[in-house]
């Protein structure tokens, strides 16, 4: 075997193979021809020896063999990660990568807002943005694709740490002028006898929805739905109907006046949590660091109530 294959873009090929597990995903977010992909898979393959997927209808996933190398590189990344972000604080933060996951609620205002606030005094530090579902949100964090995940949780995942949480309630959405919007608080009952905008069927929130319904028998069907939170939003705020959404979500459209976010009484609408994840027993690099501590302070700053 050649050791230097571990080292080589064959192995970056394959660790994104292995997250995707599809040859022509990973080359999509490569921005490759799925033919090269393929090419370094089986030269990896050839040089270790063994083979490294079991190949299905659907996809690829790891056999045996590609666990073990998989964990090698994700140790690997990781360690050089920390190295860089080690040296790139001998420098005061002037460079440096912070790789974020969030869900697609969080993406139009939080987030960028956060990272455009905290470039304002590390103007070196670079971003990447991806977003994904609320369940992949802690695989990516895991798999070491993303340095930091921003997400909406119900409960603990394996090999993660929480950085920061907060409360995160589901709020009923509705325009300004809507007969709901000066109430202190509302049931999921009183909202059945107005036009419901509710996310699709495989979304955690829509989930979370289904099962109060369900728990107190009542009929919910929604006249729009969405996977965009802002579109959902939008519709509430032009007055089609109501909208579910947290807070933190659309802040700048509640400072706007833009619509109004009313609390809801349901049990199951007050359990869920914001949540800062980062993959348990890794040291984060110094600029990763240094982000989660402005999204701390920025959060304090507005009356959020951090664990």
């Amino acid at each position: 075997m050649n050791p230097q294959i571990l080292q080589e873009v064959a192995l970056r090929y394959f660790l994104e193979v292995a997250r995707c597990g599809s040859v022509s995903l990973a080359a999509e977010r490569l921005e490759v021809a799925p033919s090269a992909v393929s090419r370094q898979i089986a030269r990896l393959e050839r040089e270790l020896g063994t083979l490294l997927f079991e190949r299905r209808s659907r996809g690829m996933a790891l056999n045996a063999a590609g666990e073990l190398l998989a964990a090698h590189a994700k140790r690997a990344q990781q360690d050089v990660d920390r190295v860089t972000g080690d040296i790139m604080s001998l420098r005061g933060l002037r460079q440096g990568l912070v790789r974020v996951v969030c869900t697609e609620g969080f993406v139009h205002d939080l987030v960028p807002a956060a990272i455009a606030q905290f470039r304002k005094q590390y103007a070196g530090i670079r971003f990447t943005l991806d977003v994904c579902s609320q369940r992949e949100v802690p695989v990516r964090v895991r798999d070491g694709a993303a340095d930091i995940g921003i997400t909406l949780s119900l409960t603990s995942h394996r090999d993660v740490r929480v950085e920061l949480r907060m409360p995160a309630p589901v709020r009923a959405v509705v325009a300004a002028d809507h007969p709901l919007a000066s109430l202190q608080e509302v049931s999921l009952a009183q909202l059945m006898a107005y036009p419901l905008a509710l996310p699709d069927a495989d979304s955690t929130l829509r989930q979370l929805i289904d099962i109060s319904c369900s728990r107190q028998q009542l009929l919910c069907e929604p006249v729009f739905s969405s996977r965009s939170v802002d579109a959902l939003v939008a519709f509430a705020g032009a007055g089609g109907g109501v909208a579910f959404c947290g807070e933190l979500a659309i802040r700048y459209r509640l400072r706007g006046k833009l619509v109004v976010a009313v609390p809801l009484r349901d049990r199951e609408m007050n359990e869920r949590h914001f949540e800062v994840q980062t993959l348990a027993g890794r040291v984060l690099p110094e600029a990763a660091k240094a982000f989660i501590a402005s999204l701390r302070t920025q959060l304090q700053a507005e009356g959020g109530v951090i664990d």
